[in-house]
């Protein structure tokens, strides 16, 4: 298999239609922190009641993800992809028409966290796998940030259409969005770059490239499960990732517009500070995966939980006596590690279990990060209605992520460099300064 010299290589096209998914995908998944303040208002639901749906979602979206993944590997990533977003834009546009917490929970809660789990990490995992052996860890950041770009997109624009045309409407026009996305990913979506006689990105001409698995996808998937549940580096990324996961999607994401509310802050103005956090994230995802391909993954780690645990004990003592700015320069701490973590994660798992099962183990970590997420969601949402206070769930999610830091230094300390007889694609140990491979 050759390739026309100096022509882009159709890795670039297949990543940057990711990137367009991963961000709709990320419009989707901000709307709870947009609806709920308006929710609570027009329903007389409490908090509690509505952090029920979002837990259920947040749950959802991880446990799909190594299924997810073994789904692409099996059915395609076309067909996997275009499955869900239509799942997306039913349950979206079925939001507008709930009367009860239990249609809330149905649509909102169950529709949508089974269509933004078939489109999670995982996904981004099996692109940067598959399609590229070079830059691997920039593309995977790039297509992690896109979250943040996501969050930069829609936040601002669905907090302003929620409060000029109510919360109802907030559902119909992510549908939309999802709706659209399809399109692209119908006409140039492709499942491997062997398909069209190419090989992944930077791949050197005598490097044997493993065929995709066409295996039952619930037989490889628990597969991938076992294997790493005997592998120490894949246990302490998933314990740390359930950190991750309360921390951001499960405290901040869901929350933080009702924080600022508790601090006399409008909705549309926390909306877009939240925004603001975006762009940060997208910077600082972007150059941890460059940094993911020099560094040791611990140490990274060890920076990021560090750093974001610290400015979640410190923002709640400096939120009512500096407001805004306080705010602002904690969106610029939380916000460059918000997503950071992914690109040494993967890089940790796919040294420990190997390229091909590399996208399952992400998917299998991310059911426990959202784990974390559904789990802080609920309890912050509890300590809220009963405290009046989101104190308690900050000092608990700040804490927690010290603790990961910790506990991410261990990540790749006496790992074996023999390969694992049971998993011929496994990569050997990483040197002091490897490039992911």
């Amino acid at each position: 298999m050759t390739e026309a010299p100096k022509r882009l290589h159709y890795a670039w096209v297949v990543a940057l239609v990711s990137f367009f998914v991963l961000i709709a995908v990320a419009g989707v998944r901000s709307t709870a922190g947009v609806i709920i303040v308006p929710l609570e208002a027009d329903t007389g639901w409490t908090v509690g009641t509505i952090s029920v749906a979002v837990a259920i979602n947040v749950m959802l979206y991880g446990l799909m993800g190594p299924f997810a993944a073994a789904l692409m590997a099996r059915f395609g990533t076309r067909n996997t992809v275009v499955c869900a977003l239509g799942i997306m834009a039913v349950s979206c546009a079925s939001t507008s028409l709930i009367r009860s917490p239990l249609q809330l929970y149905l649509t909102w809660g169950l529709g949508v966290g089974l269509g933004v789990g078939m489109v999670s990490m995982a996904f981004a995992t099996m692109i940067a796998t598959r399609w590229f052996h070079a830059k691997r860890g920039l593309v995977l950041g790039a297509m992690t940030g896109a979250t943040a770009t996501g969050q930069l997109i829609f936040l601002p624009s669905l907090a302003w259409l929620a409060e000029r045309s109510g919360w109802r409407s907030v559902g119909l026009a992510v549908s939309l969005v999802a709706v659209v996305v399809a399109i692209p990913v119908m006409f140039f979506m492709r499942d491997h770059p062997e398909s069209m006689g190419l090989r992944p990105f930077g791949a050197p001409p005598d490097e044997v490239i493993a065929p995709p698995s066409a295996g039952n996808p619930l037989g490889r998937a628990f597969g991938v499960l076992k294997r790493g549940l005997r592998n120490r580096d894949f246990l302490l990324v998933a314990g740390t990732f359930y950190v991750c996961g309360a921390s951001t999607n499960g405290f901040i994401g869901t929350h933080f517009i009702k924080v600022c509310g508790d601090h006399g802050i409008p909705e549309v103005t926390a909306a877009g500070t939240l925004a603001f956090m975006g762009l940060f994230s997208l910077i600082g995802t972007t150059l941890a995966g460059w940094l993911s391909d020099r560094f040791a993954p611990g140490k990274l780690l060890f920076l990021f939980y560090g750093t974001r645990g610290l400015s979640l004990l410190i923002l709640p003592f400096v939120i009512d006596r500096y407001g805004l700015p306080a705010i602002s320069v904690f969106m610029v701490f939380f916000g460059l590690d918000w997503l950071a973590t992914v690109g040494p994660n993967v890089r940790a798992l796919t040294a420990a279990l190997g390229k091909n099962d590399a996208p399952i183990a992400v998917g299998w970590i991310g059911v426990v990060h959202q784990m974390g997420a559904g789990t802080i969601a609920l309890l912050a949402g509890i300590v809220r209605t009963n405290t009046l206070s989101y104190l308690g769930a900050f000092l608990f999610s700040g804490t927690l992520c010290l603790m990961a830091a910790m506990l991410a230094l261990a990540i790749g300390r006496g790992r074996k460099r023999a390969e694992r007889s049971d998993n011929p694609t496994s990569v050997p140990s990483a040197s002091p300064r490897p490039v992911l491979a």
